[in-house]
């Protein structure tokens, strides 16, 4: 594939293209959804203009396989520093205190063999690296949005955001999941009381089928602060990610997501506002992730730690084997700006109901939890950081999922594996109508 340079005015021709009619279709074979709709050009100047702002100009563009064109940014020039909060920030150079380990332990091993369960376990990593081309050093790599990518969504202010809960009556001490909004979740939690400065997992890859384009099914960590049922929760959270509408293909993609104020008006997926500040040239966030988990076949997975950096306390990401990626500065945040008080590992699907029936929309690897290794998706390893900024293997922890005839989890311990939980499903089934 190789690489080529392209200039700021790479989308006029593609909107040119569009003034007339929009012919959208996802990259998803069980989907079949291909969509007409007309598009006002008033509607795609508002898009390019849009586009300017996040579609940084590249010192480099580099082609996927999968189609993702990877612009390279100067680091100072990504998105992130046009927040109102972030204009007079510096980016952290100094790199952040890394969390200590308090018990040795073989950990971010991508490539073992388990005497826990049968198979093999390695790490995935992303396909863009795989034509050999880099970012060049001082650039950060972007994934490029388009205009189909924003005329998949309900509108322009909708692109990249996750949608707003509704406020249900719930216990103070339950997880921050809502099913009345069509979202559905099989999770691990912590309790709500205690002070997190950080989380771990190491996440089993997979690519769950989607029924219909506007579902989705991720697998995550959430860190979390606030009130779960007023407007001001913060949420901090990553993981991966199949999702049609935002990507326009069925691949599993690493995200990450920010909220101030419980999903309403702040933060997006990915680099897709301003708020993630990015270190590295070679994780892309929103790029596919390769390869994936097979059916008793090998297995792969991601780890992912979130933590507050106790210097200047911004929270940092790192990725697989201790990768930093970047960091949401903690100027972004009312309650975060401190600690969290909650951490939640799990999936979450989307059940719009679309033909008056449970969404076939698969979660993990779309087997329930009991299914087992090599079947049933995993969260292994789960672990929290304390006030110390030590790791410390998380002891205890409850789980939920809304219907376990759609969705479900078990959890457990071992002495390789830490406190681990299976989880998913297929959704609907002749017990999940």
């Amino acid at each position: 594939m190789g690489f080529l340079v392209r200039k700021r005015g790479f989308l006029a021709p593609l909107l040119l293209a569009l003034l007339l009619v929009q012919r959208f279709s996802a990259v998803v074979s069980a989907l079949n959804y291909t969509s007409y709709r007309q598009v006002s050009s008033m509607r795609l100047e508002r898009i390019q203009r849009h586009l300017d702002k996040i579609n940084k100009p590249p010192v480099m563009t580099i082609e996927s396989p999968d189609g993702d064109i990877i612009d390279c940014v100067h680091k100072r020039k990504q998105p992130a520093l046009d927040h109102p909060l972030l204009r007079n920030h510096k980016i952290q150079r100094d790199p952040p205190e890394r969390p200590r380990v308090k018990m040795l332990k073989e950990d971010d091993k991508t490539k073992k063999s388990t005497n826990v369960e049968e198979g093999v376990i390695r790490g995935s990593w992303q396909m863009w690296h795989r034509n050999g081309t880099r970012c060049p050093k001082g650039t950060v790599p972007i994934r490029r949005s388009t205009a189909q990518d924003v005329l998949r969504s309900k509108s322009l202010f909708d692109f990249g955001k996750k949608q707003a809960p509704i406020s249900l009556a719930r216990r103070k001490d339950a997880p921050d999941v809502v099913s009345a909004n069509g979202h559905e979740h099989a999770i691990a939690y912590t309790g709500s009381s205690q002070e997190v400065y950080g989380a771990k997992a190491t996440i089993n890859v997979w690519d769950p089928s989607i029924q219909v384009v506007n579902e989705f099914s991720l697998s995550q960590i959430w860190v979390l602060s606030g009130s779960f049922d007023g407007s001001d929760l913060n949420s901090i959270e990553a993981g991966w990610q199949v999702s049609p509408e935002l990507y326009g293909d069925s691949r599993p993609r690493l995200f990450t997501y920010w909220t101030s104020d419980s999903y309403q008006a702040t933060g997006c997926y990915n680099l897709l506002c301003s708020g993630f500040v990015q270190t590295n040239s070679r994780v892309a966030i929103g790029a596919a992730i390769s390869p994936v988990s097979s059916y008793a076949g090998n297995q792969y997975d991601i780890s992912i730690l979130i933590w507050k950096d106790p210097k200047l306390g911004n929270w940092w990401m790192s990725f697989g084997d201790n990768t930093l990626v970047g960091y949401w500065p903690a100027e972004l945040f009312t309650h975060l700006a401190n600690h969290a008080t909650m951490v939640e590992w799990g999936g979450e699907v989307v059940n719009s109901r679309a033909n008056g029936e449970h969404t076939s929309t698969q979660m993990g690897s779309g087997n329930f939890a009991e299914d087992g290794f090599g079947k049933a998706s995993y969260f292994r390893n789960l672990e929290i950081v304390d006030s110390d900024n030590s790791l410390t293997a998380v002891q205890s922890i409850s789980t939920l999922a809304e219907n376990t005839n759609c969705y479900n989890i078990k959890s457990s311990y071992s002495n390789e594996w830490g406190t681990h939980f299976y989880y998913g499903g297929p959704g609907s089934n002749p017990l999940c109508p």
